[in-house]
């Protein structure tokens, strides 16, 4: 078999090699021994090891793996190509989407269960029995559900909840350890009249203060603490103070958890709060934003919270 392979590579001298390695008086190697110590391309473990080896080629065969023209580099790198990455390399990981306080309850807990570390066993058992019954609706922390009931208002993002909801006359007094009430109207509305026992925070940073720097915790693990805001109509002033706790709420913690996690909108703000309920209001009276005596007032008072505003978001983006 050895004089016939010679005897059909009579033309192809150049294949006829010496290994570096040989010592002398050794017998140069053949195209018959190159075959058998390199494997081919592609083979796998058992070319290496020698166990299985491919039959010899003829020189019409040979000439279809060697260049041609051995100078050009291109062509002679061919035969040395890296092999291509098998299949079960993973790619890249393609980036997370953060979560946003539009995500529902399923979708956010898709999210933090993919590169976070799990939560409490028993929160999980409580949010899966709650997510359990879809007629439920969730709290921005998603630990439980609304305790008050709501009703439609103009922005579908919020709670809003009706004057006669009863919840400041104790109603709900064993699920509630305190609510509160925040009046976002401006200073001289509030002091002509106001609900029961509401603070006035007419500017952002006035939230900030009272709510976030120190922020209220229940004492009672069981029973929650629920804050309500409203305006002169709660169309503008009391849902915006909202969205703004919500935002910088969101800012402090890790993705869900919160300080309010319950947050809600007096529907008709102090006007219709005042028709129905005026033995609830101190003093009994009901001044409008725009009184023509407090006009001074006014301008000043929205010159302060256009310059608020200006400063949180300068500081947000600083940050």
């Amino acid at each position: 078999a050895r004089a016939m392979f010679l005897r059909g590579g009579r033309g192809l001298p150049g294949l006829v090699a010496v290994s570096p390695l040989a010592s002398p008086g050794t017998a140069p190697l053949t195209p018959l021994a190159l075959d058998r110590t390199e494997p081919a391309e592609g083979s796998g473990a058992e070319g290496l090891l020698g166990e299985q080896h491919q039959p010899c080629q003829t020189p019409r065969q040979q000439r279809g793996l060697f260049p041609q023209h051995p100078g050009k580099p291109d062509e002679c790198r061919q035969l040395f190509r890296t092999p291509s990455v098998p299949g079960s390399v993973p790619g890249p990981v393609p980036k997370r989407r953060l979560p946003s306080d539009r995500d529902g309850p399923t979708e956010a807990k898709r999210q933090r269960s993919v590169g976070e570390e799990p939560a409490c066993p028993w929160q999980d058992r409580e949010i899966e029995n709650l997510l359990a019954n879809d007629n439920q609706e969730l709290t921005g922390d998603f630990s439980k559900p609304y305790l008050l009931p709501t009703v439609e208002g103009q922005d579908p993002s919020l709670k809003y909840i009706s004057p006669d909801t009863k919840v400041l006359t104790g109603r709900y007094s064993s699920f509630i350890e305190r609510s509160v009430v925040v009046d976002c109207r401006y200073p001289y509305e509030y002091q002509c009249g106001h609900i029961k026992g509401a603070v006035n925070l007419p500017l952002q940073r006035d939230v900030e203060e009272s709510l976030l720097e120190l922020p209220i915790v229940a004492q009672d693990a069981g029973k929650r603490v629920i804050v309500i805001f409203h305006c002169e109509f709660s169309v503008e002033r009391g849902p915006k103070m909202c969205k703004f706790l919500r935002e910088r709420d969101r800012s402090c913690h890790s993705y869900p958890q919160l300080h309010y996690p319950e947050l809600y909108v007096l529907k008709g703000g102090y006007r219709e709060f005042f028709s129905q309920f005026p033995g609830h209001c101190e003093p009994r009276d009901y001044r409008p934003m725009e009184d023509p005596a407090f006009r001074e007032e006014l301008r000043r008072f929205r010159e302060q919270s256009r310059r608020g505003r200006r400063a949180l978001f300068v500081r947000g983006r600083d940050l």
